[in-house]
């Protein structure tokens, strides 16, 4: 995919990311003359990097790091992409590169910047379709899947999340199968699917439950069990079983860990949402105060999301201390 065509991109979350682009343009890449020699050196050096903003991201947000992403993106990879390298070398390099541009299109997406991130995924996905990657090209489905059913395209979440799952079945990777069906299953929740929802949660289940724990080399393989439950309870809490949905986010929080400031304070968030609507008012006001304090420092629209819901929920619990604490320090926040 030429990289001005992606620039020039629509904003607009569409289905071009479905067609499959030239499966032999590597090929045709591998072995030209170029300004740079490239081997693996380079593409394990992709590699590190992504790891390490990935981590900084995961820990306190898109906004720490895109920026550093970006310039790393266009100032390094960019060349080796221009370069020469053989076709074993070109395919690695394709299928890394699409790692970190999908990390940027997270990014974009964790700071709001929506269209921006559909063009990175799309991006992404050409690259590791080029590259011939099924779990990076399913996992750029995922990150539209996701946009979509967050900007309120139903219809497309649904057919992306299809089409993302269908790349999943081939391959045997546990996490990767548990995070793409996973993807279909919230998307087909937030359609009214419930049958589809629970077959695919089920399924979904069963792989996280014999996948190793620890963290594989892959994006998919870092699915943890802790996310996977979190991502059960809020499909389960769509589906209208916020008893299930509790229990699983207590699972997430309390036995599986999640050790990432951002990622915690946001199932505590949920969390609080949940115990809201069960009727358990002081205990969702506790819950809410724990998630300020993980959420301190952190940059992302998810929190900021978080925060402007629970304002909102607070409004409507006059006459308690803590609520009123929690509007202050909300207020104190912003």
């Amino acid at each position: 995919m030429d990289r001005r065509a992606f620039l020039g991109a629509s904003a607009a979350v569409g289905l071009a990311a479905l067609d499959l682009p030239d499966a032999e343009a590597v090929i045709r890449r591998a072995n030209r003359s170029g300004p740079v020699a490239v081997g693996m050196g380079e593409v394990t050096a992709v590699r590190t990097m992504t790891a390490t903003l990935g981590n900084a991201a995961s820990e306190l947000g898109g906004g720490h790091a895109r920026h550093l992403a970006v310039r790393y993106l266009t100032m390094e990879v960019n060349r080796w992409l221009d370069g020469t390298y053989s076709e074993r070398t070109a395919r690695e390099l394709f299928a890394a590169t699409a790692e970190l541009v999908h990390l940027i299109g997270w990014m974009a997406r964790d700071e709001g910047h929506q269209g921006l991130s559909q063009r990175y995924h799309q991006y992404s996905y050409a690259l590791a379709a080029e590259a011939g990657d099924h779990e990076l090209a399913a996992t750029a489905l995922r990150g539209l899947a996701e946009q979509a059913v967050d900007l309120g395209h139903i219809p497309t979440a649904v057919r992306v999340a299809e089409a993302c799952e269908q790349r999943g079945r081939k391959l045997d990777n546990p996490k990767a199968l548990a995070y793409y069906r996973t993807t279909l299953a919230r998307a087909a929740a937030v359609d009214g699917d419930h049958a589809t929802a629970v077959r695919m949660l089920n399924s979904a289940q069963v792989a996280i439950e014999r996948a190793p724990a620890a963290p594989g080399q892959s994006w998919a393989s870092h699915y943890s069990h802790g996310r996977w439950t979190h991502d059960a309870g809020m499909i389960h809490a769509r589906l209208g079983d916020h008893a299930a949905a509790e229990e699983h986010l207590h699972l997430a929080l309390d036995i599986h860990g999640l050790d990432r400031k951002r990622t915690r304070a946001i199932v505590l968030a949920d969390l609080g949402q949940v115990q809201l609507k069960r009727g358990d008012t002081e205990t969702a006001l506790a819950t809410w105060a724990e998630f300020l304090r993980c959420a301190e420092g952190v940059q992302s629209v998810r929190i900021n999301n978080g925060l402007a819901d629970i304002a909102a929920r607070l409004a409507a619990i006059p006459g308690s201390p803590a609520a009123h604490e929690l509007r202050e320090r909300i207020t104190a926040h912003e």
